[in-house]
C-alpha cells in the first residue's frame, strides 16, 4: 500500500504562510545557502502529487509560473469550481478522502500532499496521513494560517528522524501504533 506524506514547511509558530497568503518568509539563518533542505532526495520518492486551489494558484502566479515544477508527477488539484484539466495537472471535485483511498491501494510510489491546510485537515480527520515531513522555519509570524486546526483528532506520533540544517529543523513523524 502505497504512504500519505504531507510534506510542507511552517514557521515555528505552526503557520504555512502569512496572513495574506505569503511565503516569502520561508527560508534558513543565512541567505546564502545552497542546499535544498532535502527536497531532491524527498521528490525521488514520490511519483503523486496533491493540493488544494490556492496551493495550485500560489504556485502558478507566484512560485513558479512560467512551468509547472512537477512535470514527472502525477498531478492533482482539488477545487469546488469546475476547472478544465490541462497537460500537467487533473483537477478534482470529488471526496478527497474516497479518492486518496483508491490512490492508497494503486501501484506507485509515496504520494505527496503538497499543501494547503483545508487538505491537509481533512486527511488528518479520515486518518489517511501516514507520514508527517514537516520542514521548521527559524521564524515566528505571530499570525497567518495555521497548518493544523483546532478540531483534528489526537493523533499519537513517533519521531523518524530529525536534521537541522542552516537553522531549519527537518522531523519525520510516523503515527504510532502502540
Amino acid at each position: 500500500m502505497r504512504k500519505v506524506i504531507l510534506y510542507i514547511s511552517m514557521s515555528l509558530d505552526g503557520n504555512i504562510a502569512d496572513n495574506n497568503g505569503g511565503i516569502a518568509w520561508i527560508g534558513g539563518q543565512s541567505d546564502n545557502f545552497q542546499g535544498d533542505y532535502g527536497y531532491g532526495d524527498f521528490i525521488e520518492s514520490v511519483d503523486t502529487v496533491i493540493m488544494g486551489m490556492t496551493t495550485y494558484r500560489q504556485i502558478m502566479t507566484e512560485l513558479s509560473p512560467n512551468e509547472w515544477p512537477y512535470p514527472n508527477l502525477k498531478s492533482y488539484v482539488f477545487t469546488r469550481q469546475e476547472v478544465a484539466n490541462n497537460e500537467n495537472v487533473e483537477f478534482i471535485s470529488s471526496d478527497i478522502s474516497k479518492f486518496i483511498s483508491t490512490l492508497k491501494v494503486e501501484k506507485g510510489k509515496k504520494i505527496w500532499i503538497c499543501g494547503g491546510a483545508d487538505i491537509a485537515n481533512q486527511l488528518m480527520k479520515a486518518d489517511l496521513i501516514d507520514e508527517y515531513h514537516v520542514t521548521i522555519m527559524p521564524v515566528i509570524l505571530g499570525n497567518g494560517i495555521q497548518l493544523f486546526s483546532n478540531d483534528n483528532p489526537a493523533t499519537l506520533l513517533k519521531i523518524e528522524q530529525v536534521k537541522e540544517i542552516n537553522g531549519v529543523v527537518d522531523i519525520v513523524y510516523t503515527r504510532r501504533t502502540d
